[in-house]
């Protein structure tokens, strides 16, 4: 076998001032296990870590670090195109700052000045941009729901495959429930109980072809 996958895992961040941002909850934990599953199987794994990433990195992979949603997107335009799979597990940014009211043109925010408001914008989405780089892989997205129940959360994710044109969807958070569901287009799901079983069902899934 010589495939490569490409796997996103950790935090993005947006910044707010030269020292502050906006950032998710994100560990890297399920990138660092899909790597080394996918390594033991023999693929190519080049594992991309947001810089606030906290599990330890994969062993015996290419590793490289990305910051924001625009230089995770960069980063994967330099990848081959005929990479086999990708795993969007990355908690990027849904927004990013347009403005700062009560304190223009500071570079570090001061409590000195009293309240202020940051104006929001929806950040730049990378998922829906995979299948123009990598037309011939394998690509899953991940789906973190807080909002409703599984049904919505599944919902949602089915919607994401169709939006991003991807080949399946992780499902997770409070409003699906405990653990993980991998989710295909017709609508059947998988449960996993923990990280490590999923990223074992997605080697297996990745490298049956």
């Amino acid at each position: 076998m010589d495939r490569t996958a490409v796997i996103t895992c950790g935090p993005a961040y947006a910044p707010i001032d030269a020292v502050r941002r906006i950032t998710n909850f994100a560990t890297g934990e399920i990138g660092t296990l899909l790597a080394e599953e996918l390594a033991s199987r023999g693929w190519n794994v080049v594992c991309l870590r947001g810089e606030g990433s906290t599990a330890a990195p994969p062993v015996g992979v290419k590793v490289a670090s990305f910051s924001t949603n625009d230089s995770l997107e960069k980063i994967l335009q330099g990848q081959p195109q005929d990479v086999a799979a990708v795993f969007q597990a990355a908690a990027l940014c849904d927004f990013e700052v347009a403005g700062i009211s009560g304190a223009e043109g500071v570079k570090k925010l001061s409590s000195r000045s009293g309240t202020v408001s940051l104006d929001l914008r929806p950040a730049v989405k990378v998922l829906p941009k995979l299948r123009g780089f990598f037309p011939g892989a394998k690509i899953v997205g991940w789906k973190f729901e807080c909002d409703g129940g599984r049904n919505e959360a599944i919902g949602r994710g089915l919607a994401q495959i169709g939006d991003a044109s991807t080949d399946a969807c992780v499902v997770n958070g409070p409003a699906f429930g405990v653990g993980f569901g991998f989710l295909l287009p017709d609508g059947s799901v998988r449960d996993f109980a923990d990280k490590r079983s999923l990223a074992r069902a997605l080697t297996e899934w990745a490298s049956d072809s």
